[in-house]
C-alpha cells in the first residue's frame, strides 16, 4: 500500500523564496511516478485544473 521511499540528493529539490522545498524533474524521475498534485517540475504533464495528462 505504501510507496517505497526515496531518498534525497543533491539536486533534487531546492528552497524556494517562501521556504518551501521544491522537488526538481530529477526527483519526480528517480520516484518513477506522478502523485497528482501539480507538482512545479512534474514531468509527467500531470494538469491538476484538468485532472489530466498531456
Amino acid at each position: 500500500m505504501y510507496n517505497k521511499r526515496v531518498e534525497l540528493e543533491e539536486g533534487d529539490f531546492y528552497v524556494n523564496e517562501q521556504g518551501y522545498k521544491v522537488f526538481t524533474e530529477k526527483f519526480h524521475l528517480k520516484r518513477g511516478h506522478c502523485c497528482k498534485s501539480g507538482c512545479k517540475h512534474c514531468p509527467y504533464g500531470y494538469d491538476k485544473k484538468t485532472d489530466t495528462f498531456k
